[in-house]
């Protein structure tokens, strides 16, 4: 679990853990540098459950860079992630691995629900079974699972050497990718086990055009290095699972007024994505220069807005 400045919800995510129904595990917490007592929160709790609970303090250098730490410091022949504003229901870790034993499997998934004030759709979600072909065709056209729904074993995990650091936003994403691309035995839980919550700006201290260029990164990398994966998808369909994000994320950013997301990523969109006559527009604005283009937008929505006013 790495933790960053998480005290509103730290407590309840560590207490889903030691309310757990399976017995044998630990729980590994990096504190990735915490400012709002998050700290004192972790202290208290590792105090408490000593043979419990393992604080591992390192500077700021992000949850993946904590992960790789906290795999440091594992013992045990499994390995599940938790974020520190996550949840897990009581029995996921016990559901998991009966599954993982029973079907003799590398990896075991369950289902999951988005939870928090920004969850645009809290419905729970549980997949169908799949095997290795099939989640990772599923990945790239929907992103990956919350970290938090599945239970690997540890072998896999360290033949991969953990997390790449790489791609800095999206090295879950990486991970699964290259878990899959070794064709391991996938085991499902059908049953809504983890909790994954959705804050209402994201992570702003990342820029948005920064999250897709790695996520475009992750499946274009995966693509290229494991064709027999993609053989059976249509190359212009492939195309558009790749690339056709940077021009969804650019309009997006647009109307938020994330003007430099907006021009980075219709910039990238011109060279790679299949667009439109009425994109472009907005393709061709993004050359400019970024004090052009926000004046630009600045001048355009001013207009706009005059125009309704009136």
């Amino acid at each position: 679990m790495p933790c960053h400045n998480a005290a509103p919800y730290v407590d309840e995510a560590i207490e889903s853990v030691l309310g757990q129904s399976y017995p044998q595990f630990e729980l590994i917490v990096v504190d990735d540098g915490s400012t709002d007592g998050s700290t004192d929160i972790l202290q208290r709790l590792a105090a408490d459950h000593p043979e419990r609970i393992k604080l591992v303090y390192q500077t700021r250098s992000g949850p993946f860079v904590a992960r790789n730490t906290a795999l440091a410091h594992a013992n045990g022949n499994f390995i599940a992630f938790l974020d520190a504003d996550d949840a897990w229901h009581p029995d996921a870790l016990r559901l998991l691995h009966d599954a993982l034993e029973a079907d003799n499997a590398d990896i075991a998934y369950c289902g999951w629900q988005d939870i928090g004030e920004a969850a645009t759709d809290p419905a729970p979600k549980i997949l169908p079974i799949l095997d290795a072909g099939e989640a990772a065709s599923h990945f790239l056209e929907h992103g990956p699972w919350p970290i938090n729904s599945v239970l690997i074993r540890r072998p896999l995990i360290d033949e991969l050497r953990g997390f790449s650091e790489r791609t800095p936003t999206a090295m879950d994403y990486d991970l699964w990718l290259r878990m899959l691309a070794r064709q391991p035995r996938l085991a499902r839980v059908a049953d809504v086990l983890a909790f994954h919550r959705s804050h209402p700006h994201g992570n702003t201290r990342i820029p948005r055009w920064r999250q897709v260029f790695d996520a475009v990164a992750v499946r274009r990398d995966f693509a290229r290095h494991h064709p027999e994966f993609v053989a059976r998808i249509p190359s212009a369909r492939l195309n558009e699972l790749i690339y056709d994000p940077l021009l969804h994320e650019a309009y997006r950013c647009h109307w938020r007024n994330d003007t430099e997301s907006a021009r980075r990523l219709f910039r990238r969109a011109f060279r790679k994505a299949d667009w439109k006559a009425g994109d472009l527009k907005h393709l061709v604005a993004s050359l400019l220069p970024a004090p052009l283009y926000r004046n630009l937008v600045d001048t355009v929505t001013r207009r706009r807005s005059a125009r309704i006013g009136d």
